[in-house]
């Protein structure tokens, strides 16, 4: 690693997010985490001080959003980057695994896109450049004033599956809903696999939710009606009946997504997988921020194993489950951290990794 005076030197700064995931960071580019104290103070205010000198540097800021703590984590964040503006730092890199609020990513009756709002507050603060993992939307790279590399994780889950699940060749990508095809369409190409698609489950399609535009509600009025003859009503909306579309009897099934928060809906999918015959089911993610009482569910369920990164810490979830299980995507984080410093071409971490993974 090239650390000398000037430019080039690297300087590595971690809030409290995922303090594991940046010493792994920091000890595959060989380099210390920079000393810096973020606190949060009597008042619940957050406290940043940079500890050593950042002034015509390299900075690269890692911090993820952990569950518990998203908010303070997004001040964090910004505070940092801010200090670091104000301190003459040459560039300034947001190392953001999982991008909060990444799923607030379209407008929603008369609220706002939040994913939208965050991107401008981290260009405001003063990062130059941001570096995440497998976003919810595409889109949302658009959001943001500076470039963003949205990394894959799906070489890693890849691997996984060859090396640690037995008679892998057995098994049919499932794609949990109709949204989620592509991503499983692009897992069962490369394993050489068939796919599956569960259809009609108790999901929150966010193209089907009323965004309140249209406000009163219409309703239906005919031309010509008789006195006395009251207005229809609208015959309410009924979800179809879950149904897999594929074969999946005797088969280890997989389903694939980007992130597992709210385990109900994987589920109701894993029994529905057990009702039609699969005899192994595994859910693999990129990020498992596995919300609330996710640990006793999956516990509960016919699920076999969760395979989740550390992009997020779940170590407590892991101690209540067995089930949950990690890859650790450490080495791509730091090769990307390196490429960028090096001013070297990030299309060696794309190579062989399509759009819809």
């Amino acid at each position: 690693m090239d650390t000398t005076r000037g430019s080039k030197e690297m300087v590595l700064l971690a809030g409290n997010s995922h303090p594991e995931l940046a010493n792994l960071i920091a000890s595959r580019l060989e380099v210390a985490v920079g000393r810096v104290e973020v606190k949060e103070m009597a008042n619940r205010e957050t406290s940043v001080e940079i500890m050593e000198s950042v002034r015509e540097k390299s900075v690269y800021l890692i911090q993820t959003a952990n569950p518990k703590d998203v908010n303070n984590n997004i001040m964090e964040l910004l505070i940092m980057a801010y200090a670091c503006k104000t301190s003459s730092a040459r560039n300034i890199v947001g190392v953001i695994p999982y991008l909060p609020y990444c799923k607030q990513s379209k407008m929603r009756k008369r609220g706002c896109i939040v994913s939208k709002l965050l991107a401008k507050m981290m260009y405001k603060a003063g990062l130059t450049h941001v570096i995440t993992m497998d976003l919810h939307q595409k889109e949302i790279q658009g959001f943001f004033e500076c470039p963003v590399d949205n990394l894959r994780a799906s070489p890693f889950l890849l691997q996984y599956i060859q090396e640690s699940i037995p008679d892998y060749r057995n098994a049919v990508i499932v794609a949990r809903d109709p949204g989620s095809a592509k991503k499983a369409t692009s897992y069962a190409e490369r394993l050489r696999l068939g796919i599956a698609v569960i259809h009609g489950e108790q999901k929150t399609n966010e193209d089907e939710q009323a965004d309140g535009r249209n406000s009163p509600p219409l309703v239906e009025h005919s031309r010509i009606m008789d006195v006395g003859v009251g207005v229809p009503a609208l015959a309410a909306k009924e979800k179809p009946p879950i149904n897999v579309v594929g074969d999946v009897g005797g088969r280890i099934a997989i389903m694939v997504d980007d992130m597992i928060d709210d385990v109900a809906s994987f589920v109701a999918a894993a029994e529905v997988l057990k009702d039609r015959g699969a005899y192994k089911i595994y859910v693999m993610a990129t990020h498992g921020l596995l919300s609330s009482d996710a640990p006793r569910l999956i516990d509960d369920s016919p699920i076999d194993e969760v395979v989740v990164t550390n992009t997020v810490p779940h170590e407590i979830q892991k101690m209540q489950c067995h089930k949950i299980k990690t890859v650790d995507i450490s080495i791509l984080l730091a090769e990307s951290i390196r490429r960028i410093h090096n001013n070297e071409s990030m299309s060696y971490l794309f190579r062989n990794v399509t759009l819809e993974d």
